[in-house]
């Protein structure tokens, strides 16, 4: 009887274990869905060239912007907030919460808009978290594996190649009417115009049933060059006599501005927009020229010195809208310095997420700020460069900005610092640093330099420190390398937007790539230029060198049953019908075992 007793209470402790168990399970389930239902919609609405002078909230005279100003209007305005003079500096920022130049992150093209992967992205920790990921649009940050959107977190992208459509990463001839778009790394020829396209798609996303809460990054490519829009569109600005680039900018912003509005439309017919908060912001400043101080005829700039690539704040300077209905009030300005650091920390603290340990994060949240919480800010030091090519050069084309303050080292032509300045130089970009006090000079204009020294002292040290911190992870890490082979990406299309090498920062017509092989068997196809000659097209990678014959006819060259090895260097396709070799258009290469 004593052992029928003990199984009996054994199985009553079983059963009971059990009931326990399954009551933790459902509450932890029960729990977990209302976390997940909890957290907000993230809506990140990002433009390309769009300065801070192109609303009608900042007074220019010819452009309305009812849906974007609406957000605000909603929320909340952050009337300084700052970017990176150019496109894949800010991208990098505002989905790694991290300098740029930590990342690797120091251009736009041949190599320097190469994002390292062992960065972890907005994306990527949202979708540990739950999120449903898209991208619509812009990316810029590698077009190859493990680059690509779909290699950093997005679930759904739809997405360019290069810094724009129609530019060397290709495909030749596609233009912003009915282009053709990567749709989860695939191909696919699209009908109408681009910003419609994406916007198109970014509302599907979002429209999609699911108890998963959705992060979508709508990253249009307007009003960036081409300068290419309906006419519909830049009609009514040419009748009023407007400057054609101006015409054409112009009706591109109005193109972003309805799409906006389209969007705003369907988060309160999905009956989710007090459960979304949505964001809109630009990446830098407008574009003509490369140059600090040129900007289109006649275009709007709020009196800010600059453009596009310019340390100046007009070159950084961009709108920041941000709607969260229930949790920031109602028409709010906030002139409390922010940057594009901050949105990743921003996002995070919105959703209840905490930022991976090993993360070093620069930026800091903003969410104290906008709730009209106790925050300190008083302190924050942002810092920008940009120069050309892969290597960083100290004190060349650098700002270092505080709320009050800004110390700048101007150049006239960031894109052209492409070697190791010499000391006599470097002596004079220190002598001739320039001080601007941005609260009450906010154009910059009168030069505080000589005035404080102990304040041009105290900035040039944090700058100092700053760049021997981030270069010095950068280099660590050395530039990310495409993946040739690979199980993510078997076919790969290697441009001239992706070239390194000393040729290609001289603005001629060879580069490299830097790659990364799984040995096997490939197919290497050279889509070639207009040839004058009959020559010989070579194939170099480490020990291996092909050649084959080629005539001023043909259009595409093919090494078949190529065998590469498993390692890194540097991936050599060419063709010389002169003693001075040239680059082919684009190469195929295609793992075929």
């Amino acid at each position: 009887m004593k052992y029928v007793a003990t199984k009996i209470k054994s199985n009553q402790t079983r059963f009971s274990s059990i009931i326990f168990s399954f009551c933790l399970c459902t509450i932890f389930c029960h729990n977990t869905l209302l976390i997940a239902q909890d957290r907000p919609n993230v809506l990140i609405m990002l433009t390309d060239d769009q300065g801070y002078g192109d609303l009608g909230s900042h007074g220019n005279p010819y452009l309305k912007t009812p849906n974007i100003e609406k957000i605000g209007k909603q929320g909340l305005e952050m009337t300084h907030f700052f970017s990176y003079p150019n496109c894949s500096a800010t991208r990098a920022a505002i989905l790694t919460g991290r300098y740029p130049y930590r990342t690797g992150v120091t251009g736009v093209t041949q190599v320097d808009h190469f994002m390292n992967t062992s960065e972890e992205t907005l994306a990527e920790i949202l979708s540990k978290n739950g999120y449903r990921t898209g991208i619509f649009g812009k990316w810029h940050l590698g077009d190859n594996a493990p680059m690509r959107p779909t290699d950093q977190g997005f679930q759904e992208a739809l997405v360019h190649k290069g810094g724009g459509i129609g530019q060397a990463a290709g495909p030749a001839g596609n233009t912003y009417f009915d282009p053709i778009l990567e749709h989860n790394n695939q191909s696919k020829k699209y009908e109408g115009y681009c910003d419609d396209i994406f916007t198109d798609a970014a509302l599907d996303f979002m429209s999609e049933k699911s108890e998963k809460p959705f992060f979508t990054y709508l990253a249009t490519n307007l009003p960036h060059f081409p300068l290419e829009v309906p006419d519909e569109k830049a009609d009514p600005y040419r009748k009023i006599g407007l400057h054609e680039d101006n015409a054409k900018t112009y009706g591109m912003i109005d193109n972003i501005d309805a799409n906006v509005g389209r969007v705003l439309k369907r988060l309160k017919q999905l009956g989710i927009e007090d459960n979304t908060i949505v964001i809109f912001l630009s990446d830098n400043g407008p574009r003509n020229r490369r140059t600090k101080n040129d900007v289109y005829p006649g275009r709007w700039v709020s009196n800010l010195r600059g453009t596009k690539t310019s340390v100046y704040e007009c070159g950084t300077r961009v709108p920041f809208f941000v709607r969260w209905p229930k949790h920031i009030e109602k028409a709010q300005q906030n002139s409390t310095m922010g940057a594009v650091i901050d949105v990743l920390p921003t996002i995070l603290d919105v959703c209840k997420i905490e930022a991976p340990e090993h993360i070093k994060l620069d930026g800091k949240s903003l969410l104290s700020l906008w709730k009209g919480e106790k925050s300190d800010f008083k302190d924050r030091v942002f810092i920008v460069q940009m120069h050309y090519g892969p290597t960083v050069f100290k004190y060349m084309h650098f700002a270092v900005r505080t709320q009050k303050y800004k110390l700048v080292s101007p150049h006239d032509d960031p894109h052209h610092i492409l070697y190791q300045p010499k000391d006599e130089e470097l002596k004079e970009v220190l002598a001739n640093l320039e001080l601007y006090d941005v609260e009450n000079d906010p154009s910059e204009r009168i030069n505080l330099a000589s005035n404080h020294p102990e304040i041009v002292e105290d900035l040039l040290a944090r700058y100092e420190n700053w760049f021997d911190e981030v270069t010095e992870e950068r280099d660590s890490k050395g530039i990310q390398r495409i993946y040739l082979g690979s199980s993510m990406q078997r076919a790969t299309n290697l441009s001239q937007f992706d070239w390194g090498g000393p040729r290609v920062l001289s603005k001629n017509d060879l580069g490299h790539w830097r790659v990364k092989t799984e040995a096997g068997r490939y197919n290497v196809s050279f889509d070639l230029p207009e040839l004058d000659h009959e020559g010989v097209a070579h194939l170099k990678y480490n020990d291996l060198h092909l050649k084959l014959p080629v005539n001023k006819e043909q259009k595409k060259i093919t090494f078949t049953d190529v065998i590469l090895p498993e390692g890194t260097g540097n991936f050599h396709a060419f063709l010389k019908t002169e003693r001075l070799a040239t680059g082919p258009l684009f190469v195929d290469v295609e793992r075929i075992d």
